[in-house]
């Protein structure tokens, strides 16, 4: 029963996004105002049939009805429940099916957000929407499809990835990098809209970068929580390996966020026009070449899933997609003429260009990495593999320039500026800069390349703390009150700045935690047996004993730990090894302590079966914990930017 009714809604749902394909382009052409609110419908319709698609392999899913091919494959009745629902995006053909999902809420969301608009750009934005979205209920219903049956029914299943099931950020990560992957249609339909009729008025402008920021922000939060998962789950002591599948997702946001500090030139200076759709352009097709990556079984990653026939069908739609906007980029993009000019050398419209000429150098630098040993292996059979070396080697420089970029831009004036007060402009955060590495080196860290970042960290964040805080504390000081009243206030007035500022200072943040981490490292290995001891960076760690721990879809095998320093003991820890029925190697969950900003990680490499003795890796790793502490800033400062004034979005008339 499940499988038959998912079906059917799949194929609903196909109906439903090709016809408005296929409307769209008239509705567009007519500014037909009765065939808008057909596509309304049809956004709602599909976005329902969608919704009824996951709900029924949810369902299935808790209640292993493994009849369904899906939950035959990912199922198990000793998973837990929560665990079998979030199953639903842990392997190939759920994660499609919970990608419609997702897109049919962008639809809604993006029908919503036009409700009172008709016209040529709305329509033409329906129809990119509308294909994107039969394209993917096509694959469910076709290559992808998970509501496949069963013959004969397997008593019992595997259960999910044991990967999936060691930390409880497998619930939280996948979602968010899917609502960032998905939402990045949305821009793609605005822009390809724009370039379709040749214009970028001020308020489909405002749109593109409205439905923009949303999906930016869950990418950020997807990234961030993804290198977590990876520090937490995967027992090396690292967050970032530069993993294929990792970027994938870190080169669209590498797009998207060159396209949101160029907009903020065209806003307010009406150039860059066509580059910033170019951006846009960019961010989507990288998104869906990172779901080739991820879905085509040509990378071996943790990330990636297996061999699937929908690898040729993505590379196809990626072929089309590329091919649509490099026509109309090429054709169109002309008549979006720049109608003012960079009047200055020492100005923010310069900051801005340099800082998109980083942002390029960068996606290309990373995408040359993950694509060589793919292109080198399909033209001459010989693998061959770019490693962390070349990404940190190249990654550094260019992140660097970009921390000065975040500190040199916000304080850079509009137009011709005053060099004189530029330059007394600059003075005071370069002095707290140079603090900042002086501070350093007093407090024992050394290492040239660590102390002018964390240098450069300082300087751009005087200047955005600056931006920030100082509107609202100069307006205290001169009308009294409560400084905090006035930052909010002051916030809520220019609240894009500020936002930014926000967004600035998180990412900075993150900076300083990186080089922390891989600047101050220390790790040390060592067999134990039953009361001896390893020492690292002034800890000390001493193996009590294991025990064995069974759980309803495991077993573990837990050593005790005691952790002490300078002879005082400060509690315990257990590392474990988790064994899978489904699983020939153990999987490792390590444990990880913060003190202050210091993180104690230790991993279980083995244990012996009477536990008499363990192979323990320790690391003591400083600042790591800052990437994670950062999310609360990221997100707060985004919502600052989306946070809509009074206002509409639209004039009343339409375009």
């Amino acid at each position: 029963m499940y499988a038959s009714c998912g079906h059917a809604a799949a194929i609903l749902a196909l109906g439903l996004a090709a016809a408005g394909a296929t409307l769209g382009p008239s509705v567009a052409l007519w500014q037909s105002r009765a065939g808008l609110r057909v596509l309304r419908l049809l956004s709602l319709g599909f976005a329902g049939m969608m919704l009824l698609c996951n709900g029924i392999m949810v369902a299935a899913l808790l209640r292993h009805d493994f009849s369904v091919a899906y939950v035959a494959q990912v199922g198990s009745r000793a998973t837990p429940p929560l665990i079998s629902a979030v199953s639903l995006w842990s392997s190939l053909e759920g994660s499609i099916l919970f990608w419609g999902l997702i897109l049919g809420a962008y639809l809604c969301g993006f029908t919503a957000v036009t409700r009172r608009q008709s016209g040529p750009l709305v329509g033409w934005a329906f129809t990119v929407l509308f294909a994107i979205c039969a394209f993917f209920a096509l694959l469910i219903v076709g290559p992808a499809d998970p509501f496949g049956l069963m013959s004969p029914v397997p008593a019992d299943g595997p259960g999910p990835n044991a990967l999936l099931q060691n930390h409880p950020l497998m619930i939280i990560h996948p979602p968010m990098l899917y609502l960032g992957y998905v939402g990045m249609s949305v821009p793609f339909a605005v822009a390809i809209a724009a370039l379709i009729r040749g214009e970028l008025p001020a308020a489909w402008l405002k749109l593109l970068r409205l439905t923009m920021l949303v999906p930016w922000l869950f990418l950020s939060v997807g990234i961030v929580l993804g290198s977590w998962w990876a520090y937490e789950v995967l027992g090396w002591g690292g967050f970032w390996a530069w993993d294929p599948v990792e970027n994938a997702s870190f080169l669209p946001w590498l797009a998207a966020t060159g396209y949101l500090h160029s907009t903020a030139v065209q806003e307010r200076k009406q150039i860059f026009k066509a580059w910033t759709l170019t951006l846009v352009c960019a961010s989507f097709l990288l998104t869906i070449l990172g779901t080739f990556m991820t879905r085509s079984g040509v990378f071996n990653s943790v990330h990636s899933f297996t061999q699937s026939p929908i690898g040729p069908v993505f590379l196809i739609f990626l072929a089309v997609v590329l091919m649509g906007s490099l026509f109309l980029l090429g054709g169109r993009a002309h008549l979006l003429e720049d109608e003012g000019r960079i009047e200055a050398v020492l100005s923010k419209e310069t900051a801005f260009l340099c800082n998109n000429v980083v942002f390029v150098v960068f996606i290309f630098t990373v995408l040359l990495g993950t694509l060589f040993p793919l292109i080198t292996e399909a033209l001459t059979e010989t693998k061959l593999s770019v490693g962390e070396p070349y990404f940190d080697r190249m990654a550094g420089p260019l992140g660097l320039m970009l921390v000065v970029l975040m500190g040199v831009g916000p304080a850079m004036p509009w137009g011709q500026p005053n060099r004189q007060a530029l330059m007394r402009q600059f003075l005071a955060p370069l002095a707290f800069g140079a603090g900042v590495s002086v501070a350093c080196m007093a407090l024992g860290l050394r290492g040239p390349m660590a102390l002018a970042t964390f240098g450069l960290v300082g300087f751009a964040a005087y200047v955005n703390a600056a931006l920030w805080l100082g509107p609202g504390l100069r307006t205290a000081r001169r009308r009294g009150g409560l400084p905090f009243a006035a930052i909010a206030k002051s916030m809520m007035t220019n609240r894009r700045r500020a936002g930014g500022a926000l967004v600035h200072l998180a990412i900075l943040v993150i900076v300083a935690g990186i080089t922390g981490a891989q600047s101050y490292r220390q790790s040390a290995e060592a067999s134990l047996a039953r009361g001896e001891s390893m020492d690292l960076a002034g800890y000390t760690f001493t193996y009590e004993g294991a025990v064995g721990r069974q759980e309803p879809h495991r077993f573990a095998a837990v050593a005790r730990m005691r952790v002490s320093q300078d002879a005082k003991v400060l509690g315990g820890m257990e590392p474990r090894l988790n064994f899978y029925p489904s699983q020939r190697e153990p999987v490792g969950t390590p444990h990880v302590v913060t003190l202050g900003s210091t993180d104690l990680y230790l991993s279980l490499l083995s244990v012996e079966p009477d536990g008499k003795r363990v192979v323990i890796k320790a690391y003591v790793i400083p600042l790591v914990s800052w990437l994670w502490r950062s999310l609360p800033l990221l997100v707060l400062g985004t919502l600052v930017s989306l946070w809509p004034k009074k206002e509409q979005l639209w004039p009343k008339e339409g375009m």
